[in-house]
């Protein structure tokens, strides 16, 4: 299932104490975004928990500075772009070009908003 490339961008997420990573995925007009617990440099090598947020608008795509009226600050961690190598129901197979995040990783989802991303070891399953 390959399709053509799409931008993805991963934005550090700070807000007071609070730090999380939003991993953006271009997809019909909008931005599927999931929060990562992990900065890209970590989800290279380890699995990571995604909760999937809501959708973001393009233009997040680059920016960066102030957002939530102020409460907090996005910066750009990584971007790049990928492709859809496998969908189903609970899994999603990309293959990320980044400047970190390089290769095939996994989106697997766990139970309601809760997934993992994971770099791709070889064992997710085909169709």
């Amino acid at each position: 299932m390959s399709q053509e490339n799409k931008k993805f961008v991963i934005q550090e997420h700070s807000s007071g104490p609070d730090v999380h990573w939003d991993f953006m995925l271009e997809l019909g007009g909008i931005l599927q975004t999931y929060r990562l617990d992990k900065a890209p440099s970590e989800a290279l090598h380890l699995a990571v928990n995604a909760t999937k947020i809501f959708d973001h608008p393009l233009k997040f795509l680059t920016y960066e500075g102030p957002v939530n009226k102020g409460r907090g600050n996005v910066r750009i961690a990584e971007s790049g772009s990928y492709k859809i190598v496998h969908q189903a129901h609970d899994l999603i197979e990309l293959n990320l070009s980044g400047k970190i995040l390089k290769g095939k990783f996994t989106l697997t989802h766990i139970e309601g908003d809760n997934w993992q991303f994971a770099p791709d070891t070889g064992n997710s399953k085909q169709a």
